[in-house]
């Protein structure tokens, strides 16, 4: 906290906060009309603060502003979710992260799989936060 600038801080809330409200103030109007689903994407920082304090607190305000856009924008047909990502999204290729320790990397094709399918849920079953991580991270350490 102390190398971090009030400028850097307000940078991350910007891109984060400030930018998926924008996005959904220009494009709830149509889909209250026609239907569709906004989905936020988060991090392990959406839950707990980690080492970064500008990007911890820009996460916690994107996933409570997605909480507050699903109560108000469900019931007029918008799908709005929160989606956790947990880990390292990489390929094959990059099995070894930093370290000696094989790791379980997030396939970008099947991240991609789990968006369409939040994004086509019925509406008597739709989720409002999922969390996308390998089989092979460390929960919460």
């Amino acid at each position: 906290m102390l190398d971090l600038t009030a400028e850097k801080f307000e940078q991350a809330w910007r891109v984060t906060a400030l930018g998926a409200f924008l996005l959904a103030k220009e494009t709830a109007p149509d889909m209250t009309v026609g239907g569709g689903a906004m989905l936020f994407t988060g991090a392990t920082s959406s839950v707990r603060g980690g080492g970064w304090l500008a990007f911890s607190s820009a996460k916690f305000a994107l996933r409570g502003m997605a909480q507050s856009l699903a109560r108000d924008l469900w019931p007029k047909g918008v799908h709005v979710a929160h989606v956790l990502v947990d880990g390292i999204i990489g390929s094959e290729d990059e099995q070894t992260v930093a370290s000696s320790q094989p790791r379980t990397l997030l396939d970008p094709d099947e991240m991609a799989e789990a968006y369409w399918y939040l994004a086509n849920q019925p509406r008597s079953a739709w989720t409002l936060e999922m969390d996308l991580r390998p089989n092979g991270e460390e929960f919460f350490v």
